[in-house]
């Protein structure tokens, strides 16, 4: 304790050069704490956004159903499961029907995915009420979809498909509804049209090509033609871009803390070259060349402390308001599961790491030109050489 009490003693009596360092390092843990919090922030609600729109709980996929191969879903449909039956009679479960399918909008040509969906279901957001039509077929369609098409609520677009057999037909659908979601595998280049129309235009009364469930269905195993997929098999895709942006980020960090720690390293060198004297007056009173080796290493430590107190100070201010408004996307963003503004998410865990880094690097950058200090001659050090 005494130790840590002259460190700081000596460090504060540094003057501009101490809290110039202090303010390179701060601002590096402020930078480094919001940017982690802003991807944790996208992620948690990419995957939440996916959950309420598309994914559910789970998925029982039919076996020959690939969502990243449309050439699979003309064969990719089946009969649902009678194991199935009490799981969509209490809404637990709901079933999805999809097909290939071809819009002309102001007589254009534009390939789409039909997909009919219970209009009583609640498990996903979809908006399945608006397709409850008695005289005629009705679809619902993202925003992506009516901008890309140029289509909107109370249009009519003609559809062309394909039925079971292989023959095709074609109608004209009304569009009952724009929905807007942050989540494009429900959206861009989708119609979503009612589960009973869907089945009859393509002669599959009965059947779907997957099935969606809710937190309350116990189903977790696969059935007959049905293979289960989990919430880990789902959400891979963002998995795999969470681990690209820690890597991503540590490799900006790690450069950022790399200039700031060079500072300090700076610092001390400079310290222990102008502190000869000093450093001879520790050892005359009884220190220890390793005792003041430890001296000098927690003053450059006391560099990485100080800088978290100032974050604190003007850090959690502005966390706060950032917090409050959130990164304004972009109008040009790319087609993933992004909002018009992202808003960060503070993990603990993320923000102990990042202090703990930083003071474990401040000791050991801070060490290494103290090291020279512990094999100091005692006659050469009270003489004020330092070799």
């Amino acid at each position: 304790m005494l130790l840590l009490k002259t460190a700081f003693k000596n460090i504060l009596g540094g003057g501009k050069r101490t809290w110039l360092n202090v303010a390179v390092l701060s601002f590096t843990f402020v930078l480094i704490i919001g940017y982690n919090a802003t991807i944790d922030g996208w992620l948690q609600d990419a995957r939440r956004n996916t959950i309420e729109w598309e994914t559910g709980a789970g998925e029982f996929w039919h076996s020959g159903y690939d969502r990243y191969d449309v050439f699979t879903l003309q064969d990719a449909h089946g009969p649902i499961p009678k194991d199935f039956q009490p799981y969509l009679d209490d809404g637990t479960l709901t079933p999805v029907l999809v097909t290939q399918g071809v819009i002309y909008p102001q007589g254009r040509m534009q390939n789409v995915l039909l997909k009919g969906i219970d209009t009583n279901q609640k498990i996903l957001y979809i908006p399945s009420k608006e397709l409850n039509h008695a005289n005629e077929i009705t679809a619902v369609i993202g925003k992506r979809t009516a901008e890309s098409a140029k289509l909107k609520e109370g249009d009519r677009v003609m559809v062309r498909w394909r039925d079971r057999n292989g023959a095709f037909d074609a109608q004209e659908i009304l569009i009952t509804g724009v929905f807007d979601t942050k989540v494009p595998a429900v959206d861009a280049g989708q119609l979503w049209l009612s589960l009973d129309n869907l089945q009859r235009m393509t002669g599959m009364p009965g059947e779907a090509t997957y099935l969606v469930k809710s937190e309350q269905c116990p189903l977790q195993s696969d059935t007959d033609d049905w293979l289960f997929k989990d919430l880990k098999f789902l959400m891979y895709d963002l998995d795999l871009m969470k681990q690209g942006s820690r890597v991503e980020s540590a490799i900006i960090f790690s450069i950022l803390l790399a200039i700031a720690l060079l500072a300090v390293f700076d610092t001390q060198t400079l310290a222990i070259f102008r502190r000869q004297k000093e450093i001879g007056t520790y050892i005359a009173l009884g220190m220890t060349p390793q005792r003041v080796t430890r001296l000098f290493t927690l003053e450059g430590t006391s560099f990485s402390i100080l800088a978290i107190i100032v974050s604190v100070i003007w850090g959690v201010p502005f966390m706060l308001w950032y917090n409050k408004v959130g990164f304004k996307m972009p109008d040009m963003k790319i087609d993933a599961v992004l909002g018009d503004v992202l808003y960060p998410a503070f993990e603990f865990s993320s923000i102990f790491t990042s202090i703990a880094l930083l003071i474990a690097l401040s000791a050991v950058i801070s060490y290494l030109p103290t090291r020279k200090i512990a094999k100091q001659n005692v006659v050469d050090a009270l003489k004020g050489k330092i070799n």
